[in-house]
């Protein structure tokens, strides 16, 4: 299928252009290998289709379950892989050009309450090796608020615990400098000490390790996470529930909403603003089943 060489000098030079992360420009491999093959089911070679064929396509994916903002990534995806053929002179036009894009109804993300939050750090047992690591990373997670691939992503350098404080690299390999707790940092030295030297496998400085010796797979964290938070009585956890979490309580005792932003890593404020929303709606729900005349 030639049609697939096009789509990897695209993606090629997309990450190289414009920086952007691994995951999605994996994503938007699996995108536009779903249109080709889809395309091709159909006798239709993906670099001629036309714009009711993409169409086609797309109201294909919501027909299988797939979530509107998936199918908003696989328009942006195909929009940009057809602009490229324009660019190469490959084709004449964008079909993907006037497309509509599936809305997305806002739903305001779940956040934690601190008593469940309190509940959670409590359920790793730190007095065996893995409960020990297992404590820190949520620990750590909590403390930061870092995406769960910047958290299993993490190497030694960028600990700088004893100035409080790590550095991550987030979207784009965007440096950012992130305050680390008391508490984190403690549990942090913790398993540095006590723990990784025991699990380590070879010469690497990736900070959390599974049993293996090997970095800790954002799945592997994630299903260990999951469990946490069924033994601590919480339902569908995942990391980036805590980082909602970090993000609204640091709002609920003060914090500024731009450094908030920095710490998150958010290229726009607008992406942080969603937890003003979050703040607004939990003060609401206190007044009303709290005052007298609410």
């Amino acid at each position: 299928m030639e049609w697939t060489r096009f789509v990897e000098t695209w993606l090629d030079a997309l990450a190289a252009e414009r920086g952007l992360a691994r995951n999605t420009v994996d994503a938007y491999r699996r995108d536009l290998t779903r249109l080709g093959k889809d395309l091709d089911e159909k006798g239709v070679d993906l670099e001629q289709a036309r714009a009711p064929d993409l169409q086609l396509h797309l109201r294909d994916l919501r027909r299988r379950g797939i979530s509107p903002r998936s199918v908003r990534r696989a328009l942006a995806a195909i929009r940009g892989f057809y602009g490229y053929l324009v660019e190469d002179r490959r084709r004449r036009d964008n079909p993907a050009v006037h497309l509509d894009s599936p809305r997305i109804l806002k739903t305001l993300p779940k956040v934690l309450t601190e008593t469940q939050v309190d509940a959670l750090l409590a359920s790793p047992d730190p007095s065996t090796p893995l409960g020990l690591r297992d404590k820190a990373m949520v620990e750590l997670l909590y403390a930061t608020g870092l995406r769960v691939s910047e958290l299993t992503g993490l190497r030694i350098p960028q600990l700088r615990l004893d100035a409080g404080f790590l550095l991550a690299f987030g979207k784009g390999a965007k440096e950012r400098i992130v305050p680390v707790g008391e508490s984190a940092e403690r549990w942090t030295r913790r398993y540095l000490a006590e723990v990784r030297p025991e699990l380590v496998r070879g010469r690497h400085d990736v900070v959390f390790l599974n049993r293996y010796g090997a970095r800790m797979s954002r799945q592997g964290f994630w299903q260990n996470l999951r469990g946490l938070g069924l033994a601590a009585g919480i339902a569908e956890l995942s990391p980036h529930v805590l980082r909602h979490s970090f993000a609204t309580h640091l709002l609920e005792h003060g914090a500024d909403l731009r450094a908030v932003q920095m710490m998150l890593g958010h290229a726009d404020i607008s992406t942080t603003q969603i937890y003003t929303h979050i703040h607004q709606q939990r003060l609401k729900s206190l007044y009303d089943r709290f005052h007298p005349r609410a």
